[in-house]
């Protein structure tokens, strides 16, 4: 049986007052297991039709085997060279996680990018890198933060994440987002299935209730608690409960 933290009040100016949003823990989880099975698990008892089931990213991409141990990157001199740009809290601050962009986008673009981010910097605009590599920025997550045994394991973004939040709402009745959250007040919807409402639940994600460290609580329910219309579901689907 899964292992529940307190239900804690939304309180957010871009949501409405009645959200609830439950972290619930699982065991680790590990490259090829059924993730649809553990997190109907972990959340019997607790999540049930109306409410949306937010499962983390990384979970979801570790349980498809989308990692790669740091120790098997070898960095070049260009990603050494451009992650000391990179501000420390990006996930591209370490080389080894700059140089697997590197190899997404290859060399070429990497130096374009490169270039004119200099000379963007010259005229007084930052982020231009950001703004030419940011899907493949968006794919490598860093290992900076990531809990034991994947402290060193870089985090590729998760194959099919829309498939996946369809097949939890088909397996269980209950409706799945798949969320990148982290604690800068930053929250995306990568996958939903068809009944949720993508800005509400990524304004009720954006202080992080998941963790950003060894909370081991990749699950959080949430749930709606006020009058009216459910805000976590499409209008034409939300309903009301208590």
């Amino acid at each position: 049986m899964s292992l529940t933290v307190s239900t804690l009040a939304v309180l957010r100016p871009e949501t409405p007052e009645g959200l609830r949003a439950i972290p619930v823990r699982t065991r680790l989880v590990r490259p090829g297991d059924d993730l649809v099975a553990l997190v109907s698990e972990a959340v019997r008892g607790i999540a049930r039709t109306g409410d949306v089931v937010a499962v983390s990213e990384t979970a979801l991409a570790i349980a498809q085997g989308e990692f790669v141990v740091a120790e098997r990157v070898r960095p070049s001199k260009l990603a050494y060279l451009l992650c000391r740009y990179a501000g420390p809290m990006a996930t591209i601050s370490q080389p080894e996680s700059m140089q697997l962009v590197i190899d997404r986008v290859g060399y070429p673009r990497a130096v374009y990018a490169t270039l004119v981010h200099l000379l963007g910097r010259l005229a007084g605009r930052r982020g231009v890198f950001y703004e030419l590599m940011g899907e493949a920025i968006a794919a490598v997550d860093g290992y900076t933060g990531t809990m034991p045994p994947y402290e060193r394991a870089i985090v590729f973004a998760p194959r099919d994440p829309d498939a996946f939040a369809r097949d939890f709402e088909r397996r269980t009745g209950i409706d799945c987002a798949v969320v990148d959250a982290n604690d800068l007040e930053k929250a995306k919807i990568l996958g939903a299935s068809g009944n949720v409402c993508v800005p509400c639940v990524e304004a009720a994600l954006l202080d992080n209730p998941h963790g950003n460290s060894d909370e081991q609580t990749p699950i959080v329910v949430l749930k709606w608690r006020g009058s009216g219309d459910n805000p976590l579901l499409n209008r034409e689907t939300g309903r009301a409960h208590g």
